[in-house]
Parts: structure tokens; C-alpha cells; sequence
């Protein structure tokens, strides 16, 4: 068991009304870059090609193509910095400090073009209601250094302890990924089935997107920061379709509630954090609500798992 200390050091606090101003201009920021990714890339199953990844200084892009060239794009949330490489040496930078949407969108565009790497992306954020073209966004415009990295720290052990979980699955999964719509961190187990067709109605986003996500039946949990019914950052687990009596399942641990806003279960981070076992605790959420939906939603389970030692 590690020290009140060395927890809190791992899983630091993060209360949504301490950092709002600072996470609504940060979600922004990670729409731009996310969307640089998804212009340039080709379209894989589910949207896989438009998330980032957590390192060990922030998030990336991973590489991006360009023509015969490759660039990638990483948020440093040590250094409070975001640099842009290029496969042909060419390095970008730009400090991650106080500054408005729009002029965080225009220095990133600048950069990219000094290194021969001009991009045109849809200018509208999605997944936000009343949203503002990113080149017109003076309102959001907050940088909070510690708590961007508090954030950052949060995803990397989210990020580590949903990649074991990952691992005991061996049907199609996706990878550990950062989703910038929401923005949420997440991986999605598959069954192999077809889905019935999604409502769609998510806001600002086309319903074939949402669509061709939950074209096939899903387990998919993940850490998100919180907002709307759930003002605070919390883990969370869903199914699509949600099964039968999906809600009233026996899911672990005791603090964990199925939200009839969201149709999902929920973890409040807090619970996680402060346990005296943080990794067993988020754990047993992810496994027992990913057994309520296979169990309720009849998913060969034999053949999908594996135990692990």
C-alpha cells in the first residue's frame, strides 16, 4: 500500500469549479490539434484515426501524414509547451500559457506553415452546444499550468490502469485513446455483432459519424472530467445497445451509480483517488460493469477473454 503522500502525488485532486475556465479553453485547443490529425489522415473504422494518446509528457497525435512527409503534434504539460516535429527535422513550438482560442488556433496555423505543413480544418468545435469557430474564439482563453498538469497526471494513470484492463480481452478493442469531442479517455470492447442503427442527435456532429461508431455492439468505459449532470470527474461504463436491466446490475464498488442522464454507470474520480487501493478499485467498476452488459447481452464470452495470471 502506498503513502497518503505518494497517492495523492499519483491521483491529485481535481475539482471541475477549480480549473472550468481552464478545461473549457483546453478542450478547444485539443479540437484544433485533434482535427489537424483527422483531415490528414485516412478514415478508420469508428473514428480511430482522430484521437490522441497520453505520453509521458502530455498527449500526441502520434504521426501524422503529409504528402511523402510525416509530422506530429505533442502537448507537454511538464514544460507547458506544444511542439510540432516533421520527419524531415523541422521543429514547431508554441508556449501552452494564457491565450484566447482563436489566437492559439493562429499561431498553430503559423507554425505549420513555416514548416511547409498547411492544413485546413473544419473550423466548427463538435460535440458542444453554441459553439464558435475556432479563428473567431476570444471568450475562452484560461491557462491554469497546475492544473492542466494535474489533468495530465489523472490520464496517465487512467491510461495505464485501462490498458490492463484492455488486456484481458481478446475480441476486437479498441486502443486507450483520447477522444477530444467529449473529451474523454476511453477503449471499447466489441462483441462482434451489428448494432441497431444510432439515434444520432449528438450536438454538432453528423449523425453518420455517430452512426458508423456504434455500428456494432459495445462495452466501452473511460475517465472523463465532468460537467452537466455530472459536475465533477468521474469514470464511467456504457453499453450500445444497453441491455435489458443494464441499470439495475450489481456492479462494484459501492460508490458507483447508474446515471439515468448520461445511461451510463459512474465512478466519481474522488472515490478512486482516495481509496486505499485506487488501481482495484477502478478495476473491479471497469470488469463488473463490462460483465453486467456481456452477461445481460448474451456475448460469447468464452471466446472473447482470456484469463490472465
Amino acid at each position: 500500500m502506498r503513502s497518503t503522500g505518494a497517492r495523492d502525488e499519483a491521483w491529485p485532486s481535481l475539482p471541475l469549479e477549480a480549473w472550468s475556465d481552464t478545461c473549457a479553453t483546453l478542450h478547444m485547443w485539443t479540437q484544433i490539434v485533434g482535427k489537424i490529425r483527422l483531415t490528414q489522415s485516412p478514415w478508420i473504422n469508428h473514428s480511430w484515426h482522430v484521437p490522441l494518446y497520453v505520453t509521458s509528457r502530455g498527449l500526441t497525435t502520434s504521426p501524422i501524414p503529409y504528402e511523402t512527409r510525416t509530422f506530429q503534434i505533442d502537448f507537454d504539460f511538464i514544460s507547458h509547451q506544444l511542439t510540432i516535429l516533421s520527419s524531415d527535422g523541422g521543429v514547431g513550438h508554441l508556449p501552452l500559457q494564457p491565450q484566447s482560442v482563436a489566437a492559439f488556433y493562429r499561431c498553430l496555423m503559423e507554425e505549420l506553415a513555416r514548416l511547409r505543413l498547411r492544413v485546413n480544418i473544419h473550423k466548427k468545435p463538435n460535440e458542444v452546444p453554441d459553439p464558435i469557430r475556432f479563428d473567431h474564439d476570444e471568450s475562452h482563453a484560461a491557462y491554469d499550468p497546475e492544473y492542466a498538469n494535474r489533468f495530465w497526471r489523472i490520464l496517465v494513470q487512467a491510461d495505464r490502469v485501462l490498458k490492463l484492463f484492455r488486456v484481458r480481452f481478446i475480441g476486437k478493442c479498441s486502443p486507450v485513446h483520447f477522444f477530444w469531442g467529449a473529451p474523454d479517455l476511453a477503449v471499447t470492447r466489441f462483441s462482434g455483432r451489428r448494432a441497431p442503427e444510432h439515434p444520432g442527435g449528438v450536438p454538432n456532429l453528423p449523425d453518420r459519424v455517430t452512426r458508423e461508431a456504434y455500428s456494432h455492439e459495445v462495452s466501452s468505459c473511460g475517465f472523463w472530467p465532468g460537467g452537466g449532470a455530472i459536475p465533477y470527474p468521474a469514470f464511467y461504463s456504457y453499453a450500445y445497445p444497453e441491455p435489458n436491466g443494464f441499470p439495475a446490475s450489481p456492479i462494484k464498488p459501492e460508490a458507483a451509480f447508474y446515471s439515468s442522464d448520461l445511461r451510463e454507470f459512474i465512478l466519481a474520480y474522488d472515490a478512486v483517488r482516495q481509496s486505499e487501493t485506487p488501481d482495484e478499485t477502478l478495476l473491479a467498476f471497469l470488469q463488473t460493469t463490462y460483465e453486467a452488459a456481456a452477461n445481460l447481452a448474451r456475448w460469447d464470452r468464452q471466446a472473447l477473454e482470456r484469463t490472465i495470471d
